[in-house]
C-alpha cells in the first residue's frame, strides 16, 4: 500500500457546532459531497466504532469504520473496502491499494473562526482528483456553515 497523506484547510465564520452539523447532517452532507459525485450520501449513525457506507446515486462507493468521534472537534474514518450496487465487495487488488486509508476532520476555534482541516490518505492515482475536489467541497461547507450561522444570529 503506497498512500500519500494530503491536507486541506479552510477558515469559516461559524461556530464549531454549526460546521459539525453541516458536515454530518444528511441534507447538508449531500450538498457538500456532491462535488465528489452527484447524489452522494452516507449511511451511518455517526457513532464511534460504527460502519459507514459512503455511496453515490447508483449505490456504489466504499465502506469504512468511524475510528474516533469527538463531537464538534474531530472525526476519523478508516476506509476498508468497495461497495458496488449497494453490496460490500471482498478485497481485490484495486481496494488493496487504498484499504486502511484514513480520512480525518478536525475543527478548531481560532480568533472567533472555525478552522476545518481535512487530512486524508490517497492512492497515487486518486491524488489529483482529491486536490481538485476537496477545495471545492470545503468551499461548500464554508458557504453552508456561514449561511446557517447568519440565519441563527
Amino acid at each position: 500500500m503506497n498512500l500519500k497523506r494530503i491536507t486541506f484547510s479552510t477558515k469559516i465564520k461559524a461556530s464549531k457546532s454549526e460546521v459539525w452539523k453541516v458536515l454530518l447532517d444528511d441534507t447538508t452532507y449531500r450538498q457538500w459531497t456532491s462535488v465528489f459525485s452527484e447524489g452522494s450520501y452516507a449511511v451511518t449513525d455517526w457513532k464511534e466504532g460504527s460502519k459507514v457506507l459512503f455511496l453515490d446515486a447508483k449505490g456504489d462507493g466504499m465502506y469504512s469504520t468511524i475510528v474516533r468521534n469527538i463531537p464538534n472537534e474531530f472525526i476519523s474514518f478508516k476506509h476498508l473496502g468497495e461497495v458496488k450496487n449497494g453490496i460490500e465487495k471482498p478485497f481485490d487488488l484495486k481496494t488493496k491499494e487504498w484499504e486502511g486509508a484514513m480520512e480525518n476532520y478536525t475543527l478548531k476555534e481560532i480568533a472567533g473562526l472555525t478552522e476545518l482541516t481535512v487530512e486524508l490518505d490517497g492512492a497515487e492515482d486518486s491524488l489529483d482528483f482529491f486536490k481538485d475536489a476537496f477545495p471545492k467541497a470545503l468551499e461548500k461547507v464554508k458557504t453552508l456553515s456561514e449561511t446557517k450561522a447568519t440565519v441563527l444570529t
